[in-house]
């Protein structure tokens, strides 16, 4: 997909569309982290104390359930 930027008062904007916000599950207020590798410039979701903090309990619970399986398929 190519974009062009799009002038919004004494700056320039890149207009997202909503497919786009769909499928990363952004919405409009949500903080975005914007960065680049030198070339491209890479835009995602901020991230989420909060998500942050589940996901890591989500591991956690199932490291405890099946890590000696996870052990015995990593052998």
């Amino acid at each position: 997909m190519i974009k062009n930027l799009v002038k919004h008062g004494n700056s320039w904007a890149l207009i997202i569309d909503r497919p786009i916000l769909e499928l990363l599950k952004i919405q409009p207020e949500d903080p975005l982290e914007i960065s680049t590798d030198g070339v491209k410039m890479i835009i995602a979701p901020a991230p989420s104390t909060e998500r942050t903090k589940v996901v890591r309990a989500a591991r956690k619970k199932v490291n405890n359930r099946y890590g000696k399986a996870f052990k015995k398929l990593a052998e």
